[in-house]
């Protein structure tokens, strides 16, 4: 039974240790609660395994995670693509700390470390984007 919050049917923003968990399946793909859980454990904060399983039951329930079961194994990934998470977390930062600005999030995000050469680029490619389209 998915849990949604907007009646659109897009799915809810994930909590901090939701975003630990997604982001260990992101990395490495579908998999196990212990995989996820020793992976947590090793590269986060310690986590026990039974809490780990229980916060991953309620991700599948609220639609933020797919299972699949191979024997005894159920093997867990992802309902959405990282990027798609991101841009929902990001509008609800940005709408509860920023004003609804997206750009003043950016501009802090930006000002509070150090950015590459590379991602610079990155920067300057997708203001020209967004130039360009709001020239057409």
């Amino acid at each position: 039974m998915k849990q949604q919050n907007d009646p659109s049917g897009a799915l809810p923003e994930p909590t901090k240790s939701e975003l630990e968990i997604l982001q260990v399946l992101w990395q490495n793909g579908p998999s196990t609660v212990r995989f996820v859980n020793d992976t947590l454990n090793e590269q986060m904060r310690e986590v026990n395994y039974s809490s780990t399983l229980k916060l991953m039951q309620i991700m599948l329930d609220k639609g933020l995670l797919v299972r699949a079961i191979d024997g005894k194994n159920h093997i867990y990934r992802p309902a959405e693509k990282q990027e798609v998470t991101q841009a929902r977390v990001i509008r609800g930062l940005a709408t509860i700390a920023f004003g609804g600005s997206p750009a003043t999030l950016a501009l802090r995000a930006l000002g509070s470390g150090s950015t590459s050469a590379e991602e610079l680029e990155q920067i300057k490619l997708l203001i020209q984007q967004l130039e360009n389209q709001q020239n057409k």
